[in-house]
């Protein structure tokens, strides 16, 4: 694949990090394998759009008599679906870990009916055993702001998900802000803008970033430099529980309060009268003593009714909730804030299949996923997903051997035209010869080895819509990949008629994921990624 017409510009730098699981938090699947809305509906099935968080309950929801189909979105996306209506028709019901992004949008309460909360989990700070003990966090209560301090001085580095992507480091940066501006108030514009200083400093210790709570939990015991997680106190339990770390996690329960998800259950307003039914009885059982009990043993959070104590591992401090903001425009000026002034800027390769078999529809299909990234797609979460400020992009398309790349860097201030031009450049691509991955996913590493820099997150995005018919095979490229630094994570798309096996192979060895874009849009793939970058 190369451009057409005079100047395809130099090689340059990768970036980005990203990734997913086949069936990852953000891809829509259901519990019995489906997609939730491509199946008729039954009058004795409680159709539920959820969060990728409650997935772990699937085996004890089939203990309830009632019968429920699950069918899994990211939070923000999720929230659009249903104040937007989209969810009318498909679903009775939706389950997410919190309802307090849906609550700020026009028109959103309309579209609900009952909530019931089912359970609890604050979003806390998990560290090393021996690093919290190092700074004297195993003996004394620390807030927010001892935190940062700690983060300013470099004493330490965590992981956390993307804000925009997912409900646990949404509320992890919602926690952090409300405490470091110190005024017992929700959060506005005024605030958000004097706390960024702080932001900057507490954010310059996150070294590992990701689209999901659970993606992040599997690649931190295998992540090199990274102390912690800020997460659900759920999933730090259950990595200690796991067998999987070097040593345990110990959790920070900051002074001065956090933000925690109730994982309301809650019934759309559109809700036929027999489903109605469905979610009062499976509301109902869920919150019997029983049920909580189990909730509680198997999936670690808190149970939500007072019959039931959380047990010993919770401990016995009493936790501070921060006050969340009260108006969207709020909540979506901190997220801009995080991607886009505060956190680490990221650096992102994007090797981009343009053989022949690209002809037609499927080269259309990338361009306008890239289009999207550019600012094309103007929903809340398509905003988010757009290239951040600060941001390097390096386009690398190939057919039978890698073709020229360009790369582009986003400026802090107004980067429209560099995003013009990433679109002009995308415009221009057409489909040609045969199809070289490995060598094309090589040179993409080859580039980013000489630009890397330690404080970005870096990471390659590889897009093929087949199999590999030209140089070098994944058994070679395995083999260079062992002498390349290992914190460069590579998430692949499938699409098309793409070899899913190699694709994987490539996906599992770097630390990266996969992302199935065969019965869906290209489009959708890439924003997803965007999540882990």
């Amino acid at each position: 694949m190369r451009l057409r017409g005079a100047g395809a510009a130099r090689r340059a730098g990768l970036a980005g990090l990203a990734g997913l699981l086949l069936l990852s938090s953000l891809v829509a699947c259901s519990s019995s394998g489906g997609s939730g809305d491509d199946e008729p509906d039954s009058p004795d099935t409680l159709r539920v759009l959820a969060g990728s968080e409650v997935k772990d309950l699937v085996p004890l929801l089939e203990e309830s008599g009632v019968k429920v189909k699950l069918s899994y979105t990211g939070t923000l996306d999720g929230a659009e679906q249903v104040a937007g209506g989209a969810v009318k028709g498909k679903y009775d019901a939706i389950w997410f870990s919190s309802n307090r992004y849906l609550s700020l949008i026009d028109g959103a309460s309309a579209q609900l009916s009952t909530q019931t909360k089912i359970m609890a989990s604050p979003v806390v700070l998990g560290l090393r055993a021996s690093k919290a003990s190092e700074l004297g966090w195993n003996t004394k209560q620390v807030t927010w702001a001892d935190i940062t301090a700690a983060a300013a001085a470099k004493k330490f580095t965590f992981g956390m998900t993307n804000p925009a992507s997912s409900n646990s480091g949404f509320s992890a940066l919602v926690g952090v802000a409300a405490a470091l501006s110190n005024t017992g108030d929700a959060l506005d514009r005024q605030q958000i803008a004097a706390v960024e200083p702080k932001l900057k400093e507490f954010f310059s210790a996150q070294t590992l970033t990701a689209g999901s709570s659970g993606w992040l939990a599997d690649a931190y015991p295998t992540a090199n430099g990274v102390d912690g997680l800020i997460n659900y106190e759920s999933v730090l339990l259950a990595m200690n529980a796991s067998g999987k770390l070097k040593e345990p996690l110990t959790i920070i329960y900051p002074s001065d309060g956090v933000v925690t998800a109730d994982y309301p259950l809650t019934l759309l307003s559109s809700a036929a009268t027999p489903k109605r039914a469905l979610y009062a009885k499976l509301a109902a059982w869920l919150r019997t003593p029983a049920t909580q009990q189990k909730i509680m043993t198997t999936t670690n959070r808190r149970p939500i009714i007072p019959d039931v104590r959380p047990d010993q591992r919770f401990g016995t401090r009493t936790l501070l909730e921060l006050p969340f903001p009260n108006r969207r425009s709020a909540a979506d000026e901190l997220i801009s804030a995080y991607l886009n002034e505060v956190r680490r800027p990221s650096r992102t390769v994007f090797v981009l299949d343009t053989s022949g078999s690209m002809e037609g529809e499927r080269l259309d299909g990338l361009k306008r996923a890239l289009t999207a990234l550019t600012g094309g797609d103007t929903s809340a979460s398509g905003t988010f997903a757009r290239f951040r400020n600060r941001e390097t992009v390096t386009l690398l398309p190939f057919n039978n051997a890698p073709q020229q790349s360009q790369t582009f860097t986003l400026p802090e201030g107004d980067s429209s035209p560099v995003l013009t031009q990433i679109r002009q450049y995308s415009d221009r691509l057409f489909a040609s010869g045969g199809t070289a991955i490995f060598d094309s996913l090589r040179a993409a590493y080859e580039q980013t080895e000489r630009t890397l820099k330690p404080d970005e997150f870096t990471s390659i995005v590889l897009m093929s819509d087949g199999e590999n018919t030209d140089g070098s095979s994944y058994d070679d490229f395995a083999s260079y990949y062992q002498t390349t630094p290992r914190n460069i994570r590579t998430f692949v798309v499938l699409f098309g008629d793409s070899n899913s096996e190699e694709m994987s192979k490539v996906a599992t060895l770097t630390g990266g994921a996969a992302f199935d874009a065969r019965s869906g849009s290209l489009a959708s793939a890439f924003k997803e990624i965007r999540g882990y970058q």
